[in-house]
């Protein structure tokens, strides 16, 4: 059997629909902190069980009988590192005997904050004897059209990724790379720094916004501190908000690029482009 944590999180609704094109419903395990939110899972013949990244034992008694196991990162900055050691544990006494696990971009260079927690996790699956592959994820292109609707009503996309180049990919593409990698034999061991095909700045951006939406869109560049400012005025939560921040100025120093186009020979096709994604939003 197969289980994936954070199954009704973003990307983990994307897994499960990508596995259940190859994988039997009965063979998937969805683990979730609130089963009222699996309620379709569980109609298509999923197993759902119930079990929070911060309970160690239900997380053992829901790892039951799995084999694989998909550890999708918390989405609780700061708890992380905690949490994940949590799923390992369990995963280990349960006798699970494959985690894949979505870690970042370059983990061990990025210059993100978000990299510290996720190299505490590698260390652990390497320190756990269990076989794992790590599927390095880049940016999510969602993470920026967020913030499309407020520029276009503005006029301006505001950031601190400089001339950054950031190879970013949509949610459905990672989706199809973990899916692949979780079901299929032969990944144990390997390290997949996953990315888009095509990079592109936020001036980039901002100008495929103006050219599909026919609005004057220009991007204006932040400090990291004024843009974490402006982010917590529109009413992000403090910790977020920074996290952003700190995000954009690695992208500036290249934590968001990647060229080796190894997302894209994974799940056998091309990635979202830029252009097709904001087509998307708008």
């Amino acid at each position: 059997m197969i289980a994936i944590t954070g199954t009704t999180g973003q990307l983990g609704q994307l897994v499960i629909k990508e596995l259940l094109k190859t994988v039997t419903a009965s063979d998937l395990v969805a683990i979730v902190r609130n089963p009222a939110k699996a309620q379709a899972l569980s109609e298509q013949g999923v197993t759902v069980r119930q079990a929070d990244y911060n309970d160690e034992a239900a997380l053992t008694a829901a790892l039951a009988g799995v084999e694989k196991l998909l550890l999708i990162s918390s989405s609780e900055v700061g708890q992380r590192a905690t949490q994940h050691q949590n799923v390992i544990n369990a995963a280990a006494a349960a006798g699970v005997k494959f985690i894949a696990y979505t870690s970042l971009l370059h983990a061990d260079t990025s210059p993100l904050g978000l990299h510290v927690e996720h190299v505490a996790t590698e260390n652990a699956l390497a320190q756990s004897g269990i076989s794992y592959a790590l599927l390095r994820n880049g940016w999510y292109t969602e993470n920026y059209l967020a913030s499309a609707p407020p520029a276009l009503e503005h006029g301006v996309f505001i950031g601190a990724a400089g001339e950054g180049k950031i190879a970013s990919a949509t949610r459905a593409d990672y989706a199809a790379a973990a899916a692949k990698v979780i079901s299929e034999e032969g990944h144990a061991g390997k390290v997949y720094e996953l990315a888009g095909d095509e990079a592109y700045t936020l001036s980039q951006l901002a100008a495929e916004l103006s050219k599909q939406s026919g609005k004057n869109v220009a991007y204006q560049n932040l400090s990291e501190a004024d843009f974490a400012a402006a982010l917590k005025g529109v009413g992000l939560p403090d910790g977020l908000a920074e996290m952003l921040a700190d995000s954009d100025t690695g992208a500036s120093k290249g934590g968001l690029f990647d060229d080796s186009h190894t997302l894209s020979a994974l799940i056998g096709r091309p990635t979202t482009s830029l252009a097709e994604s904001v087509k998307a939003v708008l």
